[in-house]
Formats: C-alpha cells, structure tokens, sequence
C-alpha cells in the first residue's frame, strides 16, 4: 500500500498570508551582475532549445488549442470551450511536452480534480490508470521562468527539480509568487476564455487523492466525486507539426516503477506498478 501525508498534493502551493515567498517566507535579491549572467544564460538556453525542438519537429512559434469542457461533469451535457495560445518561447520544454499531449489525447476525460477559489485549478492526470503509469515517470527538465503566473496563465504542476510530467494548472489569479519557486508559465488563455474556466467545478477543493486517481483514473473519481468538471478533447490549431511516431509510442509503454516525493508540501505517492 501507499501512503500520504496530510496534503498529498503534487502542485502549487497556496501563498501563505504571513509572507510573499513559497518557502518560509525568505526572500533574497540577486546581486545585479549575478541576474544579468543568469538572464543572459537562460537566453541561450532558450535558443539553443528552441533550434533542437525545430529539429525534432515541435513548434518553435506560438500556437494555439481549444479546450472543450464538461463543466457538469455529465457526459452528455451541455459543454463550452476556451482557447489557450501555446509560446515556445516562454518555455520551451513546457510547450514541446503540451504538444506531446495534446497530439496523444492522453487528457481526453481527464478531470480538474483539484479546484482552489482564488488561486488555480489543477489537471493533467490521464483518467487511464495505465495511460497514467506510462507517463508519470518521464519527467521533462525545468524551463527558466519567462512569464509570470499571473491570470489566465497556464503552467505545469511539479514537486521540485525536473519534475514536470503532465499536470497542469490555470491560475485563476496573479500569483506571481510562484515564479520565484521555478513555476514557468508556457500559455495563456485567449480573449474571454477565462469566464469558462471560473465555472470549473471547486466544490470538492483539493479532496481527491491524487495517488488513488493515479492508480484508480476516472472509476475513483465518478464514483467518489462525481461532479467534478473535465477536459472532453483538445485540439490543436493549425501550423503544428505532426505527432512523431516516439510521441504515439510513449502512452503504449508502461513504466515499471513510479518514484514521487514531498517537497515543500507538495507529494507524489511511491508505488510499485
């Protein structure tokens, strides 16, 4: 068996009331020559990323998906959409990740199963627990932060360093204290969008068990929380390569085993699969 502790949360953490910072509420500013070398680093980070995703046939310019939505979470019922525009450039290995899920489908049915008032709503769970288990452990390596967290910002959930997989969240706010802790936005949700993603469902908060949807997918989640809202399709817009044949083959290999771990509140649940 598995265990949590009392968050069991993989994501952001909400700004604590006493302090601005993620951690502690210590915060230090960089000397000024010590920022400039590290913005001129994360430059051509960037652009040497953005040359070798070209090459592996990702978008290097932004482009957009649509969101359909089961806001109900009725299958059946009555749906609306948002668009949220894609930029490389922001995050390079964020945007080349989205576009390996959106081209795969694997969030399909997926539910926001973490829903917090004020602050953002987590997704990105496949509802396949073996669509899930394939891709929990292929984590993508952390993009300086470009783009702030602020309103209709997209960005993906982690638990630390090179964490990222494929939760995501939508701040339903300016929370630009999560950009201190590494949090890299890499899409924005277009015109008035974000009046759709306001309606997601939050009345259950943060009480799923994010390691019971790992292992379990959408039969724990519509049994125990059966309102939640979720992702019908997203479809990419035009001009965006094809998948490759590496991207179809991933969700069709399963790992064999599922590291997770808690840092600064944030958990992943360890499981043998």
């Amino acid at each position: 068996s598995s265990h949590f502790g009392s968050s069991g949360h993989f994501g952001p953490k909400s700004q604590p009331a006493s302090h601005h910072c993620f951690k502690e509420g210590r915060c230090r500013s960089q000397p000024r020559s010590a920022l400039t070398m590290a913005l001129l680093k994360g430059f051509l980070v960037t652009s040497l990323l953005a040359a070798a995703a070209a090459e592996e046939g990702y978008a290097t310019s932004p482009w957009n998906a649509t969101f359909t939505m089961d806001l109900d979470g009725k299958p059946g019922g009555a749906q609306e959409s948002f668009t949220v525009r894609i930029h490389p450039e922001w995050a390079p290995e964020g945007a080349k990740r989205f576009q390996d899920i959106v081209s795969s489908g694997i969030l399909n049915d997926a539910r926001f199963f973490r829903v917090v008032p004020g602050f953002m709503a987590q997704f990105g769970i496949p509802g396949k627990p073996e669509v899930a288990a394939a891709w929990q452990s292929k984590n993508i390596p952390d993009d300086p932060v470009k783009q702030s967290n602020t309103r209709g910002m997209m960005t993906f959930a982690m638990a630390g360093p090179n964490t990222r997989t494929t939760q995501l969240f939508i701040n339903f706010k300016d929370n630009s204290f999560l950009d201190s802790q590494g949090f890299p936005a890499f899409a924005e949700v277009l015109g008035d969008g974000m009046q759709v993603v306001d309606k997601i469902q939050s009345k259950y908060r943060e009480q799923p068990n994010q390691g019971e949807i790992q292992s379990e997918g959408n039969t724990y989640l519509e049994a125990q929380f059966p309102e939640l809202s979720y992702v019908s399709s997203i479809v990419q817009g035009q001009g965006v390569p094809a998948a490759t044949a590496a991207t179809a083959a991933v969700q069709q290999k399963p790992a064999s085993k599922a590291s997770f771990l808690t840092q600064t509140g944030i958990m992943r649940r360890t499981s043998a699969l």
